[in-house]
């Protein structure tokens, strides 16, 4: 019969090799001149939306929560460009990250804004997408691909904001 102590010589070493080539996996997270991941999603009035099935359009995927102020601050550009440009070419898709949709449909309903608000449950999407915080945004060119990513609040209505939509709209 085999000692417990000649048992653990072997067994130990064996157990945090598998543990480590385990650790080795790394997840594949959106990246910048990449194809997309796609998700669906249930907005908070009950529309589903893949993200492949807006291919054709450049599309703004917003991560983002109501208790972050610096997401807050910068909805409503968010708003001005999505009924600036046009609806045909351009989508924002709005995903509630850690958050109760009531309350983000409150705020939406009290600041007028009336793009898509996506809810994340499980946040699948916030980890394909590798979010570190929020606000963070993804701007998808019409072919899927990941063309920017903003960290941070951004003033989408500005002149450099509109413009770098503009370019990859007008592709």
């Amino acid at each position: 019969m085999i000692s417990k102590k000649i048992l653990s010589i072997f067994l130990v070493p064996f157990t945090l090799s598998l543990l480590l080539i385990g650790c080795d996996q790394k997840t594949q997270i959106a990246e910048e001149d990449k194809p997309a991941p796609n998700f669906t999603l249930m907005d908070t009035k009950g529309k589903t939306w893949q993200l492949n099935e807006l291919k054709g359009q450049v599309v703004m995927v917003n991560f983002w929560a109501t208790w972050c102020p610096p997401c807050r601050s910068e909805m409503p550009s968010m708003q001005k460009i999505y009924t600036t440009l046009p609806a045909d070419k351009f989508k924002i898709l709005a995903i509630l990250s850690n958050d109760d949709p009531a309350i983000a449909d409150s705020l939406a309903k009290k600041g007028g804004f009336t793009f898509p608000i996506l809810v994340d449950p499980e946040n699948k999407a916030a980890q394909a997408y590798g979010i570190t915080g929020v606000p963070e945004t993804f701007i998808v060119d019409k072919q899927g691909i990941i063309r920017e990513k903003y960290i941070g609040a951004v003033r989408w209505d500005s002149a450099d904001g509109l413009a770098m939509l503009r370019r990859y709209i007008n592709r």
